[in-house]
Protein backbone atom coordinates (compact mmCIF):
# COMPACT_ATOMS: atom_id res chain seq x y z
CA UNK A 1 0.00 0.00 0.00
CA UNK A 2 1.73 3.53 -1.15
CA UNK A 3 2.80 5.88 2.03
CA UNK A 4 -0.11 8.61 2.73
CA UNK A 5 -2.96 6.62 0.41
CA UNK A 6 -5.37 8.98 -0.16
CA UNK A 7 -4.07 12.22 -0.06
CA UNK A 8 -3.67 14.63 -2.92
CA UNK A 9 -0.03 15.28 -3.66
CA UNK A 10 0.31 18.49 -1.64
CA UNK A 11 -0.76 16.71 1.25
CA UNK A 12 1.66 14.13 0.85
CA UNK A 13 4.36 16.21 0.54
CA UNK A 14 2.65 18.30 3.49
CA UNK A 15 2.09 15.11 5.54
CA UNK A 16 5.84 13.96 5.10
CA UNK A 17 7.72 17.26 5.84
CA UNK A 18 5.71 17.24 8.91
CA UNK A 19 6.80 13.81 10.21
CA UNK A 20 9.96 14.16 9.66
CA UNK A 21 10.39 18.33 11.30
CA UNK A 22 11.04 19.97 7.81
CA UNK A 23 9.39 23.16 7.73
CA UNK A 24 8.37 23.96 3.67
CA UNK A 25 6.39 27.15 2.50
CA UNK A 26 4.25 25.80 -0.53
CA UNK A 27 3.20 28.07 -3.30
CA UNK A 28 0.81 28.23 -6.10
CA UNK A 29 2.48 29.88 -9.05
CA UNK A 30 1.69 30.08 -13.37
CA UNK A 31 2.96 27.65 -15.34
CA UNK A 32 6.27 28.79 -16.63
CA UNK A 33 7.95 27.94 -20.81
CA UNK A 34 11.72 27.69 -18.86
CA UNK A 35 13.79 27.48 -16.05
CA UNK A 36 14.78 31.06 -16.33
CA UNK A 37 10.99 32.30 -16.97
CA UNK A 38 10.39 29.65 -13.87
CA UNK A 39 13.40 31.27 -11.42
CA UNK A 40 11.92 35.04 -12.57
CA UNK A 41 8.38 34.09 -11.41
CA UNK A 42 9.46 33.09 -8.07
CA UNK A 43 11.97 35.71 -7.58
CA UNK A 44 14.78 33.25 -7.26
CA UNK A 45 17.82 32.53 -9.71
CA UNK A 46 17.45 29.42 -11.92
CA UNK A 47 20.20 27.47 -9.75
CA UNK A 48 18.11 28.00 -6.86
CA UNK A 49 15.52 25.43 -8.60
CA UNK A 50 16.05 22.09 -7.83
CA UNK A 51 14.65 19.02 -10.22
CA UNK A 52 14.01 15.92 -8.61
CA UNK A 53 15.09 13.04 -11.29
CA UNK A 54 14.01 9.63 -10.78
CA UNK A 55 16.56 7.24 -12.07
CA UNK A 56 15.95 3.27 -12.52
CA UNK A 57 18.45 1.04 -12.15
CA UNK A 58 19.40 -2.02 -13.43
CA UNK A 59 17.34 -3.91 -10.70
CA UNK A 60 14.55 -2.06 -11.19
CA UNK A 61 15.12 0.14 -7.73
CA UNK A 62 15.49 3.81 -8.36
CA UNK A 63 17.09 6.32 -7.03
CA UNK A 64 16.19 10.42 -6.50
CA UNK A 65 18.73 12.71 -8.03
CA UNK A 66 18.41 16.08 -7.05
CA UNK A 67 20.11 18.50 -9.48
CA UNK A 68 20.16 22.27 -9.71
CA UNK A 69 18.98 24.52 -12.69
CA UNK A 70 21.32 25.18 -15.26
CA UNK A 71 22.75 21.48 -14.39
CA UNK A 72 22.06 18.11 -15.43
CA UNK A 73 22.86 14.70 -14.53
CA UNK A 74 26.48 13.60 -15.11
CA UNK A 75 25.72 9.77 -15.46
CA UNK A 76 29.85 8.63 -15.35
CA UNK A 77 29.42 10.35 -11.56
CA UNK A 78 26.19 9.23 -10.36
CA UNK A 79 27.12 5.40 -12.01
CA UNK A 80 30.33 5.04 -9.93
CA UNK A 81 28.54 6.33 -6.75
CA UNK A 82 26.11 4.17 -6.77
CA UNK A 83 28.27 1.38 -7.64
CA UNK A 84 26.40 0.38 -10.74
CA UNK A 85 26.94 -0.20 -14.58
CA UNK A 86 23.81 0.85 -15.75
CA UNK A 87 21.10 4.02 -14.82
CA UNK A 88 18.86 5.46 -17.02
CA UNK A 89 15.44 7.92 -16.73
CA UNK A 90 12.47 6.22 -16.82
CA UNK A 91 9.12 7.00 -19.01
CA UNK A 92 6.97 9.09 -17.33
CA UNK A 93 4.79 5.89 -16.35
CA UNK A 94 7.12 4.44 -14.51
CA UNK A 95 8.31 7.22 -12.58
CA UNK A 96 4.66 8.20 -11.92
CA UNK A 97 4.44 4.63 -10.87
CA UNK A 98 7.56 4.90 -8.87
CA UNK A 99 6.23 8.04 -7.12
CA UNK A 100 2.98 8.53 -7.48
CA UNK A 101 3.74 12.21 -9.14
CA UNK A 102 3.86 12.89 -12.43
CA UNK A 103 7.46 14.61 -14.07
CA UNK A 104 6.92 18.34 -13.35
CA UNK A 105 5.61 17.61 -9.96
CA UNK A 106 8.31 14.91 -8.54
CA UNK A 107 9.69 15.58 -5.20
CA UNK A 108 10.83 12.73 -2.54
CA UNK A 109 8.85 14.17 -0.25
CA UNK A 110 5.26 11.63 -0.37
CA UNK A 111 6.42 9.59 -2.67
CA UNK A 112 4.76 6.40 -2.21
CA UNK A 113 7.60 4.73 -1.65
CA UNK A 114 11.07 6.06 0.34
CA UNK A 115 13.64 5.92 -2.48
CA UNK A 116 17.35 6.47 -1.59
CA UNK A 117 18.05 10.57 -2.25
CA UNK A 118 21.16 11.75 -3.64
CA UNK A 119 22.01 15.30 -3.77
CA UNK A 120 24.20 17.34 -5.87
CA UNK A 121 26.87 19.17 -3.37
CA UNK A 122 26.26 22.35 -5.59
CA UNK A 123 22.52 22.59 -3.93
CA UNK A 124 24.09 22.61 0.02
CA UNK A 125 23.46 25.92 1.71
CA UNK A 126 20.66 27.47 -0.40
CA UNK A 127 17.20 28.22 -0.13
CA UNK A 128 15.58 25.93 -2.77
CA UNK A 129 12.79 25.81 -4.80
CA UNK A 130 11.51 22.09 -6.17
CA UNK A 131 8.06 20.63 -7.26
CA UNK A 132 5.47 20.18 -4.32
CA UNK A 133 3.34 17.15 -5.83
CA UNK A 134 1.15 19.10 -8.20
CA UNK A 135 0.95 21.05 -10.89
CA UNK A 136 1.40 25.23 -10.57
CA UNK A 137 2.48 24.56 -7.10
CA UNK A 138 6.47 25.18 -6.18
CA UNK A 139 7.70 24.13 -1.98
CA UNK A 140 10.69 26.54 -0.57
CA UNK A 141 13.09 24.31 1.68
CA UNK A 142 16.14 24.97 3.46
CA UNK A 143 18.34 22.88 1.69
CA UNK A 144 20.56 21.31 4.22
CA UNK A 145 17.61 20.10 6.34
CA UNK A 146 15.96 18.90 3.43
CA UNK A 147 19.40 17.01 3.30
CA UNK A 148 18.93 16.20 6.78
CA UNK A 149 15.59 15.25 6.64
CA UNK A 150 16.04 12.75 3.85
CA UNK A 151 19.09 11.42 5.15
CA UNK A 152 20.13 11.99 1.46
CA UNK A 153 23.51 11.86 0.14
CA UNK A 154 25.76 14.89 -1.05
CA UNK A 155 27.92 14.11 -3.89
CA UNK A 156 29.36 16.09 -7.28
CA UNK A 157 26.81 14.24 -9.29
CA UNK A 158 26.08 17.23 -12.17
CA UNK A 159 27.65 19.02 -14.44
CA UNK A 160 26.93 22.10 -16.47
CA UNK A 161 23.45 21.80 -19.23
Amino acid sequence: MPRFEGLTGVERVRADAAERGLEIDVIERPAARSLEEAAELLGITPGDIVKSLVVKRSDGTYVFALVPGGRKISWPKLRALLGVNKLRLPEASLALEATGYERGTITPLGSHTEWPVVVDEAVVGRRVSMGAGEHGRSLFVDADGLIAALDATVADISEPE
